[in-house]
């Protein structure tokens, strides 16, 4: 909190030029998988920008759940789906080698 009556600014303003509908996939065992679908502000799809697909899972570890997560280089969900496993291992290793480094 900022000291000597200073307050802080948070920009909380909607950026309209980068709006996007959500959809969300699941096999509800392992993968989710969000797609986000450029939208302009009238909430009509905006054909100038590629939809973006966004891999989730959630590992238990002792320490409780980790969840990860990654950007998916994928044109549609059938891509998506097949590039999930590689995405998800590529972000699992990442997060093991960063957990070592902490050790």
């Amino acid at each position: 909190m900022p000291s000597n009556g200073q307050q802080s600014t948070i920009d909380l303003t909607v950026d309209r030029n980068n709006l996007y509908r959500e959809e969300s996939f699941t096999d509800i065992k392992v993968a989710a998988i969000r797609r986000l679908t450029p939208v302009k502000p009238d909430g009509s799809d905006d054909e100038s920008r590629d939809s973006i697909f966004m891999a989730q899972t959630q590992l238990m570890s002792p320490s409780g759940p980790v969840v990860l997560q990654s950007i998916l280089d994928a044109g549609n969900l059938e891509q998506a789906m097949e590039r999930f496993p590689k995405a998800m291992q590529k972000e699992m290793d990442r997060v093991m080698a960063e957990d070592k480094k902490k050790e």
